[in-house]
């Protein structure tokens, strides 16, 4: 028998990745760090941030700086500019991965299954054919097939790259 290792996964598992009451939402964006946090792209009102526990490999989030549980109370523009980042989101993991289809959605509250549920986000999965096998049926386990931080540089340049002419980023 062979043992695949995946330590990181006891962090989410254990629930120690956010200890303090504090909203990881809201504290990444206000650090100077995007790579080491994940940020792949900073707009006005919502931001792109890679999955720290990805269902795949580019599974990203398009969330608003706004602390909010409710998507009834982002305005206009934010929910305008969510959608237009999950748009350029799309066209960025198709350029950077060719993926053969997309799960797109959010889970508001616990009951729905969100794993944050203090502050809303929109879930952006790439997925392929086959991508669920044996792994996650009978081992329970999810093979990540790339590094978090190798991911974040490919799809980071072709935000630069495909974003440019997208909602104006804010620097960071």
């Amino acid at each position: 028998m062979k043992t695949l290792w995946a330590p990181w996964r006891m962090q989410y598992i254990q629930g120690v990745d956010n200890k303090d009451d504090s909203c990881v939402f809201c504290v990444k964006p206000s650090q100077d760090d995007d790579r080491s946090n994940l940020i792949l792209y900073r707009g006005r009102k919502t931001f792109v941030l890679m999955n720290l526990f990805p269902y795949n490999n580019g599974h990203l989030m398009v969330i608003p700086y706004q602390h909010t549980s409710d998507i009834l109370s982002i305005d206009e523009e934010t929910t305008v500019e969510m959608w237009d980042l999950l748009k350029l989101s799309k066209k960025v993991l198709t350029a950077a991965f060719h993926p053969e289809g997309f799960n797109i959605g959010m889970n508001i509250g616990r009951g729905a299954g969100a794993g944050i549920d203090q502050h809303i986000h929109l879930h952006i999965v790439p997925r392929w054919n086959g991508d669920t096998n044996f792994m996650p049926a009978i081992g329970e386990t999810k093979v990540i097939s790339q590094a978090l931080h190798d991911t974040w540089d490919i799809l980071s340049a072709h935000f630069k790259t495909l974003g440019s002419n997208s909602t104006e980023p804010v620097p960071g």
